[in-house]
């Protein structure tokens, strides 16, 4: 006998992971309701630099380099169809990003890095290394004493912020349901159904996805699935407005449309520890300035820490479950980049299509062997 059921499914988790499968799901017609939890809650999408970024995805992982390569080509669609449907531009501008690079050894490197993932996946992976001169006729403001940069014409970058509210409005326009500022507790399988136990009452759905960030490690083996994900903290900091010098997005250094400057260049293992450093920002800050000597002169007016959610290897985790059908784990550390994946092929596989040819190889077992 099958249980009542509320809802076709059920996404656990309001960043912009969760956000983009339930919008992806509601956009195909399901009956979906999101459970977000609280304000204290650890996000990795308060801390999101924005990027939409392919190169160096994927080394040693072909699988993820093409999934990366068809999220950034879907992106321009996909932010048309936001800004049509909620009224938001998201500020994508994609028109090829930067990875800066201090000296010849670092740029060789980084070089051959991307030759490798170009030769793994047959070629199609466009990539071009620049010295300083050439450099500079596309970012004339770049420091004197840098080697040179990598430059991928795939590559961009968005307003997370922006995107978000996209991402709830288009949801909420589809006749989604938000249930905010909850904790989940419980997930029982039992009559073809999910029965979730939550701070402010149960919801049954049909299926359920969780999408939940570092809280997937406790959720997961609730519906026989295993998340072995953990914190990994990056530190930013905020600038005045400036006078725009940046078209093109650099790794670490970005300028959004309202002029703003945003820096980011850690990655720590810290735990849950979601602070900052005197000692990683003014790490930050040289590399920057290194870069673009203009910072000098820029009053930073913010700084924060936040979490990545890390999986041993640092690919995604998507994976079905055998023994509770219809449950699902979504996890990764690349939520803009993979948006229009996520609302789209992984999605379609959600609800019972076939599973893509590229998320093979991201079933949480590779752990275990």
């Amino acid at each position: 006998m099958n249980a009542h059921r509320d809802v076709d499914t059920l996404v656990i988790g309001g960043g912009v992971v969760g956000m983009s499968v339930a919008y992806g799901l509601v956009r195909a017609g399901e009956s979906v309701r999101l459970l977000d939890g609280g304000d204290n809650a650890f996000r990795a999408a308060r801390g999101n630099f924005g990027l939409v970024w392919v190169q160096g995805k994927g080394l040693g992982n072909t699988g993820y380099a093409r999934w990366t390569m068809a999220a950034a080509q879907e992106w321009a669609g996909f932010a048309s169809e936001l800004a049509d449907l909620t009224g938001v531009d998201v500020e994508l501008s994609q028109i090829g990003g930067l990875t800066m690079c201090l000296d010849d050894a670092e740029l060789a490197e980084r070089a051959g890095g991307l030759a490798t993932i170009r030769q793994q996946i047959g070629g199609d992976y466009c990539f071009e290394v620049l010295d300083l001169a050439q450099l500079r006729e596309l970012s004339p403001l770049v420091g004197p004493d840098i080697a040179g940069a990598v430059f991928c014409p795939m590559d961009g970058h968005v307003s997370p912020l922006r995107l978000l509210r996209a991402l709830f409005q288009g949801f909420a326009s589809l006749k989604g349901e938000l249930v905010a500022s909850v904790q989940v507790s419980a997930i029982e399988y039992r009559d073809g159904a999910f029965h979730v136990c939550t701070s402010s009452g149960n919801h049954v759905a049909g299926k359920v996805v969780l999408a939940a960030g570092l809280g997937n490690r406790e959720l997961a083996p609730m519906v026989g699935l295993d998340a072995p994900v953990k914190p990994n903290r990056g530190q930013i900091l905020v600038s005045e407005r400036v006078r725009p010098f940046l078209r093109h997005p650099s790794l670490h250094v970005r300028q959004t449309g309202e002029g703003v400057v945003q820096i980011g260049d850690s990655k720590e293992d810290v735990g849950f520890d979601d602070g900052t450093t005197l000692e990683q920002l003014s790490r930050i800050t040289a590399r920057a300035t290194r870069c673009f000597p203009l910072l000098k002169n820029v009053n930073i007016v913010r700084t924060w820490g936040a979490l990545r959610v890390m999986s041993p290897d640092g690919f995604p985790i998507y994976q079905a479950s055998t023994t509770c059908p219809g449950a699902f784990v979504v996890t990764c550390h690349s939520g803009i980049t993979l948006a229009p994946r996520h609302a789209g092929a992984l999605t379609q596989w959600i609800r019972g299509g076939t599973e893509p040819t590229d998320i093979h190889g991201f079933r949480a077992e590779r752990f275990h062997v």
